[in-house]
């Protein structure tokens, strides 16, 4: 059985960009993670570390540990994007304004720099390793950062991103057909596959969007 992490490999972990996986650390700490298949070193400069896979997956586990007496509330500062409707976490799906707009501004940036550097070409264009494996936020993410609304907790219209039975795709949901559209327009812009379907029962009309590998 692998062995859990220590208690300061856990903080670095914990610690990382919830976008990139970018750590930070001392030299020592870096290198026992990426001894343990949990970070790897960038090869370009300079050189910073970030979290593989199984690194992420470490950092969504709960701590093996304890739970303490009293419950408390998430660690602030970790960005969600935001889904659309009432699946929204709430941290996610406060009233937009200025804050929220530098926040899902700098997110973005930090995902296309995190393409560059995991590209073997550091190209831009198209979704990296994390957006393959976080779809639903993946997709949100570029459809929020475009300016799209989400569907509000509330029930008021917006887009809302679904994970679905298919491997490596989601389905978003809009209103009306030019809202729908513009999502498309706005997910190929960003590196996606998107095609219109229809759903049997509702004949509602949905998107289904991929992220495109070549």
């Amino acid at each position: 059985m692998t062995r859990p992490p220590t208690a300061a490999q856990r903080r670095a972990i914990d610690s990382a960009d919830p976008v990139t996986g970018r750590l930070k650390g001392t030299q020592t700490q870096l290198a026992a993670l990426v001894k343990r298949g949990l970070a790897f070193r960038h090869p370009r400069p300079p050189h910073d570390h970030f979290l593989t896979p199984a690194g992420h997956r470490i950092r969504e586990a709960p701590p093996q540990a304890p739970a303490p007496a009293v419950a408390t509330p998430p660690a602030p500062g970790v960005f969600t994007a935001r889904i659309g409707g009432e699946e929204d976490a709430p941290e996610a799906a406060r009233a937009p304004g200025p804050s929220r707009t530098r926040e899902v501004h700098s997110a973005w940036q930090g995902l296309l720099e995190l393409r560059r550097m995991t590209d073997p070409h550091g190209a831009t264009d198209r979704p990296c390793a994390w957006e393959r494996t976080h779809l639903v936020q993946a997709a949100a993410l570029a459809l929020e950062a475009a300016g799209h609304p989400p569907a509000g907790r509330d029930g008021t219209d917006g887009y809302r991103v679904r994970a679905t039975p298919q491997p490596e795709a989601v389905a978003v949901h809009a209103p009306d057909t030019e809202l729908l559209r513009a999502c498309a327009a706005t997910l190929e812009r960003a590196g996606w596959q998107a095609g219109e379907h229809t759903e049997p029962r509702t004949r509602a009309r949905y998107l289904l969007a991929s992220p495109r590998r070549t």
